[in-house]
């Protein structure tokens, strides 16, 4: 048998196979409230064969937005909204997290009151950000002073607190893919001179707050986190000489807290790293050895990849993000070594039901 088909235990939680739902922005949530929608819980239920699902980016306050049709989690209603998520993939004997998110300058002065985002320092990360109207460019963000990361740290508390409320099993942190939690990592986008910038236990400072926040209403066993150390020339950041070691400080550090598992990203191609000494091929290799969680590696892995890094020992569970779009069935296929639907990109954020609820089922 596969091993992404055989149990594993992530934190509290007892996954029946290893095949996790990457969070996914689907841009579904077009209503005035950022509110889920039955649709919304259509589309999870249809996928609550994964072993664990990691719900999309999920908004943690107004401040936090950086794409239309976004949902949220701080209202009672989207609490409410969630709620009906949570139940659909309950039913089906799924678990389903929820991810907790801040774009921080990875945003646009439309969605702001001062028409500015926020971010540890005023860098403006110089990116094209989606609308459905088409790519839009970034601006010069507002820094943070200290009562407002104390603001953010408490929303990130209350969104944790509201997760466990709509009967999510746990959430993940998305401090990854140069959001907000990147964005204090990083020297390129935090040139601060007070706590929160310079030393590496200043520049994770805010990360671990949150930590310590969103443990008043959760045990640590039901939060995970995300890195993508290598992302690259992308979303205004860069690989350096500090990068890893940074990194290296965090994963460390989070190893006190005994979460229930680190979800790393792997370079999607060899051009991401291209021509950057400093870069690692293989980031599971290299945390592997560092980190005392369970490990969820993702990266454009397919089931034999996927496979094969289970069996290496270098992973606990694999997150696939395009596969579970277009094949709901997605472990009922790898147990019978079916062809995969292909996803359709045009329909990743366009809304409706069209690349969202339609792709073909076999095994159901």
């Amino acid at each position: 048998m596969l091993k992404l088909l055989t149990p594993c235990r992530l934190g509290a939680l007892e996954l029946r196979n290893r095949v996790v739902m990457a969070p996914l922005t689907r841009c579904r949530t077009d209503n005035a409230g950022f509110v889920p929608t039955e649709m919304m819980a259509r589309y999870y239920a249809q996928r609550a064969g994964a072993g664990l699902i990691i719900s999309e980016g999920t908004i943690v306050s107004p401040q936090g937005r950086g794409y239309p049709f976004t949902p949220g989690i701080w209202s009672a209603e989207q609490v409410e909204g969630w709620r009906k998520v949570t139940v659909a993939v309950h039913a089906k004997n799924g678990l389903i997290f929820c991810q907790l998110w801040h774009c921080g300058r990875l945003s646009l002065p439309e969605y702001h009151p001062s028409g500015k985002p926020v971010a540890p320092s005023a860098i403006n990360p110089d990116w094209k950000m989606y609308t459905p109207a088409g790519a839009m460019p970034t601006v010069t963000p507002h820094a943070l002073n200290r009562e407002e990361i104390a603001g953010i740290v408490a929303d990130f508390a209350i969104a944790a607190r509201n997760a466990i409320d709509a009967g999510f099993d746990g959430v993940e942190i998305h401090s990854s893919n140069g959001y907000l939690f990147h964005q204090f990592f990083s020297r390129c986008s935090n040139t601060r001179d007070d706590e929160y910038g310079g030393s590496h236990e200043n520049r994770a400072r805010i990360f671990f707050e949150v930590l310590d926040a969103i443990g008043q209403y959760l045990p640590m066993n039901r939060v995970g986190f995300r890195l993508n150390p290598m992302l690259n020339r992308f979303h205004g950041l860069v690989v350096d000489e500090d990068t890893v070691p940074m990194w290296e400080y965090i994963v460390r550090r989070a190893n006190d807290y005994g979460l229930a598992y680190l979800h790393l990203t792997e370079p999607l191609s060899p051009k991401q790293i291209a021509n950057t000494p400093h870069a690692l091929a293989d980031v599971g290799a290299h945390f592997r050895s560092l980190a005392t969680m369970p490990i969820i590696t993702n990266g454009a892995l397919d089931r034999e990849k996927g496979e094969a890094r289970l069996q290496n020992d270098l992973c606990d569970a694999v997150a696939y993000g395009q596969a579970w779009i277009a094949n709901p069935d997605l472990v009922e296929r790898f147990s019978a070594s079916q062809e995969l639907n292909a996803a359709d990109p045009t329909t990743f954020y366009q809304g409706g039901e069209q690349g969202y609820l339609d792709y073909p089922i076999k095994n159901r």
